[in-house]
């Protein structure tokens, strides 16, 4: 008699009120999709919402630039709020360009992430891999303790296998689980957080909720705020249902705020005043 190995993503998305985080997400993108000017103007959507998912992701890393700010910078390569800021717009214009590679292999997508977010900022031979015994982590919003190198390579590889086998667990429950894997591995030496949520974008893209990818997350839980992000992420470390399902409800929520965000752009552009 043969046996199925359980769906631990599908287990979650069973867990109480995470349904209805599902669903009202899934509205919600339905909505945006069928504004009218996604007919003709999708493309200018998502330059808007990369732009506006980079800079709140990077407030989140500390650097809390004003939207225009971000606009009109040309140079990035100043000081460290600077960096961050150039950063997180280097990882939103690669997410699309590695939804393929993602499918075959994530470990060497969340390579590519971290060198594309260093972009040479950090010691050659630290860039692009998971850290090492005893190498120190910057990460200035997450404070948790840090697992040991080895925990995070076979996490990272638990990880992989997730992805690779498949799963039935709707995508904002896949999403919000990579994204709160990585945030409490912190695998590399930098710029994880950056990292963590241009993978969750990649998952949404991937999965087909988000193909366009004009529902930024980023911008969501930017709005929320740094301390509903950390205190909903304490929920995820906690591994108990109600901690878990809490993460994935604030992970529902970034997007719908994400949508919200992206509808006002659709808006101002059917105004003539984007």
């Amino acid at each position: 008699m043969s046996t199925t190995a359980p769906d631990p993503l599908a287990t979650l998305g069973a867990l109480p009120g995470v349904a209805d985080a599902v669903d009202s997400v899934r509205k919600a993108v339905d909505r945006v999709y069928g504004h009218r000017v996604m007919r003709r103007r999708s493309n200018e959507v998502t330059a808007e919402a990369a732009l506006r998912g980079a800079r709140g992701s990077a407030a989140l890393s500390g650097a809390d630039w004003n939207l225009e700010e971000v606009r009109r910078r040309t140079d990035f390569s100043g000081d460290d709020e600077s960096q961050v800021i150039g950063a997180a717009l280097r990882l939103t214009a690669e997410a699309g360009q590695l939804l393929s590679i993602w499918r075959q292999s994530p470990l060497r997508v969340l390579a590519r992430l971290h060198l594309v977010a260093a972009g040479g900022a950090a010691p050659d031979d630290a860039v692009g891999r998971p850290r090492l015994a005893g190498e120190p982590v910057d990460e200035p919003l997450i404070e948790a303790p840090l697992p040991g190198a080895d925990e995070v390579a076979g996490r990272l590889e638990g990880l992989s296998g997730l992805i690779l086998a498949g799963s039935a667990a709707p995508a904002l429950v896949t999403a919000a689980v990579v994204h709160g894997e990585l945030l409490a591995l912190r695998p590399f030496g930098s710029y994880n957080g950056l990292v963590a949520r241009t993978a969750e974008r990649i998952v949404l893209i991937g999965s087909g909720l988000d193909p366009k990818s004009i529902c930024p997350a980023e911008v969501g839980h930017a709005e929320q705020g740094r301390a509903a992000y950390v205190a909903a992420f304490e929920g995820y470390l906690s591994g108990t249902p109600d901690g878990m399902a809490a993460w994935i409800a604030h992970c529902g929520r970034a997007v719908e705020l994400g949508v919200r965000e992206s509808t006002a752009v659709c808006e101002a552009l059917q105004r003539g005043a984007a």
